[in-house]
């Protein structure tokens, strides 16, 4: 089957006793065992729980991996995959990547001993320089989150298993129905699946997909063993999302696009950073290795005295955080989502006090247009009062 009949079908056919076309909350925490010795293959609910059992089998599917867990949030998830490592490990970042992992790395993983180099993982010459004997894993966000910068996987993860490090993707933009990195050589695939893939801004839920036995092994471990794991409900909740994920994700990138394209030539706006944009340097990669483009882009304005009253004057576009869901956000990553980055890193990477981030909804085209065309008269306007 195709993508779009695989998620259409998410537990459908996996409650044969019943029929039951949605599959059932399991809202337990323990199971009876039938006698001593003998398990139904689920005993506590942080080891394994039939709701979200379904879930895990349908992204690791998706996925194209061999296993799958899902976490309490996109952070959970991330804090056991990077408990794979060791006191002296040593791993390779994107440069340009969410806020809150960096947070994570240099605010608590250096705590245990675990070290973090920040490259451009498409220069491969960076990466060869960043490698190191103690290098164990590289953690790689294509596009990244904000600027946009794309990543040839397949080469990437290539490089990286010949020298017998980890591979560990963030899929979060792109999502398995336009990538999927375990079939490019990724080794494992991380979702914040409160995003695209959950997409109604309802649910907070992180995603792990591991390929292999040993790493599914090992996965499993510590996702038992750390229990930052998804409820029953929310693994239901995540899954309703995902029955749409085709619909949603086809409707963000046709938004997204004509919105970059608009304020492409729009005299207040420096510069649109968008890999469905043929000016953009990861065009030709991202053509290569997904089917469509992601629903958020990032945007500069020309002075960033507008930030202020475009974010006070749009009105269909929420001013908030997050990305991924089916109403329009827009972000300032400077003071929002990359605050923990320092001021010195932010700025060499360009996320700096002239960058808003939008993640596009599936509203009318039209009337998002309307909103930030509007928003961005008033704010030029109110740019002009000013005195010189």
């Amino acid at each position: 089957m195709k993508i779009e009949s695989h998620l259409a079908q998410i537990g459908s056919q996996s409650d044969p006793d019943t029929g039951a076309v949605s599959f059932p909350i399991y809202q337990s925490t323990a199971f009876r065992h039938p006698k001593l010795g003998q398990s139904t293959g689920f005993d506590y609910s942080r080891t394994k729980n039939p709701t979200r059992a379904i879930l895990e089998q349908a992204i690791a599917q998706l996925e194209s991996g061999d296993q799958g867990f899902a976490c309490s949030s996109g952070m959970a998830a991330l804090q056991t995959i990077f408990a794979m490592f060791s006191h002296g490990d040593h791993l390779i970042v994107s440069l340009d990547l969410y806020g809150g992992t960096y947070r994570l790395l240099e605010k608590i993983m250096s705590r245990f001993g675990v070290t973090a180099t920040y490259v451009d993982t498409n220069d491969m010459d960076a990466l060869e320089a960043a490698a190191k004997p103690n290098t164990k894993g590289i953690v790689v966000e294509t596009p990244t989150n904000p600027l946009m910068m794309v990543t040839d996987l397949e080469l990437v993860c290539t490089w990286a298993r010949n020298k017998g490090i980890v591979s560990i993707v963030d899929n979060t933009l792109l999502t398995p129905f336009l990538q999927r990195p375990i079939e490019l050589g990724a080794d494992i695939i991380i979702h914040s699946a409160t995003k695209y893939l959950g997409g109604h801004n309802d649910v907070l839920a992180g995603l792990i997909v591991t390929k292999g036995k040993e790493l599914s092994e090992q996965m499993a471990i510590l996702h038992n063993s750390i229990g930052a794991v998804l409820g029953p409900q929310d693994s239901w909740l995540l899954m309703r999302g995902m029955k749409t994920l085709a619909l949603r994700m086809e409707r963000h990138e046709f938004n997204a696009t004509a919105l970059a394209k608009f304020l492409l030539t729009h005299p207040l706006i420096a510069e649109v950073y968008y890999p469905a944009l043929e000016n953009h340097p990861g065009f030709a990669i991202q053509n290569k290795q997904s089917s469509g483009n992601t629903g958020i882009f990032s945007f500069k304005v020309q002075d960033a005295r507008l930030v202020e009253p475009i974010l006070r004057h749009i009105q269909l576009i929420a001013f908030a955080e997050s990305l991924g869901g089916v109403e329009s956000l827009m972000t300032y990553p400077a003071v929002q989502t990359h605050a923990d980055i320092p001021l010195e890193i932010r700025q060499k990477i360009g996320v700096d006090d002239r960058l808003l981030r939008f993640s596009v909804g599936i509203e009318h085209i039209d009337d998002l247009i309307e909103d930030l065309g509007h928003a961005l008269d008033l704010a030029g306007a109110e740019l002009e009062g000013e005195p010189k």
